[in-house]
């Protein structure tokens, strides 16, 4: 359908514009024997690189690029079928969204690395999307298996991501400014490529390098609001824990965090490529959270403005957000939030023509699957009936991968190698 093949071009627009590498490259400078980043100047003997995240193996090779000899070693940490890091690094596989014993083993070298630096040496932290999970790093007394049995209540809770890594940072080694509190001495420049909504750094992978806003109380409150029940191991951490690093910390005084990519960029890009195809673009916002059945009904009411009214914009016209909406687990299927979102489409807008749309997760995995989204117009639902598959079913069991599967509205891309929020498009031609 031509108007399926606009959105793919949509979509890819937008995931070059949130390219890792190009965010290092325009980031980070290197003349004489002084390295610049976020305005300032670093001269140090050597330094040591510490990459995380889904997109860690393509910002250490843009580090490599710029920066050459002057790199003595470091790490790269990534998810399972991602670009690894250059051969002068080491690179570690681990697992996401949940931890596993190689985000331990990753978690473990990290620290020594960095705890080995010196004042004359300089940490550069790049940091993406999924590091959180990747660094499996939980304070003792905590034990793998509870802090993955936290982490999965509150990947089923409906809790947002800053929510989450509030309470991650709480129950962590590196996180909520614990990298940088380790490596001290040695400074720390960090370039953060943002998943997260705001671009706040401490919210970014658990605010690795970043002062702590978050507290004790803040963590308690998060359980409390979820109805979640940590582990023993857990309690009882944080009945001794200490806070986290904050802004007044001195530690923070040779640290610089700058945001060298987001999702802003990508959805200013595929708005940008929609007016190029001929829809008059609308950005609505870059900071859209919460439930995706919510956002679903929200895109499907201006949906219909659009084609009654031509109201707020006439078509052909394109919606584009960025965000990242959530999902509230009431079922036993499978899906990612840019799947429900997108059944969600399908189901409240069954059957009517003149319009199509996608969701999806830029960096190719939505949820726990091996999808990033879907793509689906008014005619999907039915197509997934044809395919053995109630829609409105599916999507009151959380089933929104097999549904789309069934209908031929699965949105595969495979690892994009970019992390930077969902990107969510609709476009109306009214015809």
């Amino acid at each position: 359908m031509p108007v399926q093949s606009d959105l793919r071009e949509i979509l890819a627009a937008g995931l070059a514009a949130a390219d890792p590498a190009d965010a290092v490259r325009r980031s980070l400078g290197f003349e004489g024997s002084s390295i610049s980043a976020g305005g300032r100047t670093f001269a140090a003997e050597s330094v040591s690189v510490v990459t995380a995240g889904k997109a860690a193996g393509a910002m250490a090779r843009a580090a490599v690029e710029v920066l050459g000899d002057n790199i003595s070693g470091g790490i790269v940490v990534t998810k399972d079928d991602h670009d690894p890091g250059p051969e002068d690094l080491e690179t570690v596989f681990s697992s996401h969204p949940e931890p596993d014993e190689r985000g331990v083993d990753a978690a473990r070298k990290v620290r020594e690395l960095v705890e080995s630096l010196g004042e004359e040496d300089l940490l550069l932290a790049l940091v993406s999307g999924g590091a959180s999970a990747l660094l499996a790093d939980p304070e003792p007394p905590i034990e793998l298996a509870d802090l993955k049995r936290l982490t999965g209540d509150l990947l089923k809770s409906g809790a947002d991501i800053g929510e989450i890594n509030t309470v991650r940072k709480h129950v962590s080694v590196l996180k909520g400014g614990g990298l940088v509190r380790l490596a001290s001495p040695a400074p720390t420049a960090a370039l953060l490529l943002s998943d997260v909504v705001g671009d706040e750094p401490s919210s970014i992978a658990s605010g690795l390098t970043a002062p702590d806003p978050t507290t004790l109380d803040d963590t308690h409150s998060v359980l409390r609001r979820y109805g979640i029940e940590p582990p023993e191991s857990v309690a009882e951490h944080l009945r001794g824990a200490e806070e986290n690093p904050g802004l007044d910390d001195p530690v923070f005084e040779n640290v610089v965090n700058l945001i060298c990519g987001g999702g802003r960029h990508a959805a200013e890009a595929a708005a940008e490529k929609a007016g190029e195809l001929g829809y008059a673009p609308l950005l609505l916002t870059t900071t859209l959270t919460g439930d995706a059945l919510g956002a679903a009904s929200m895109y499907a009411a201006i949906v219909r403005e659009v084609l009654a009214s031509g109201n707020p914009v006439a078509p052909p016209c394109a919606i584009v957000s960025g965000g990242e909406a959530t999902v509230v687990v009431r079922g036993d299927g499978t899906g990612g939030p840019n799947e429900e979102f997108s059944l969600a489409m399908a189901v409240e807008l069954d059957g009517i023509e003149g319009w199509a749309a996608f969701s999806a997760d830029t960096d190719g995995h939505d949820g726990p699957t091996d999808a990033a989204g879907g793509i689906v117009s008014g005619a999907t639902a039915q197509a997934m009936r044809e395919g053995g598959v109630d829609p409105a079913e599916a999507l009151s069991d959380n089933d929104s991968y097999a549904a789309l599967e069934a209908g031929g509205a699965l949105l595969v891309t495979g690892p994009t190698g970019t992390n930077v929020n969902d990107l969510r498009v609709a476009v109306v031609s009214g015809r």
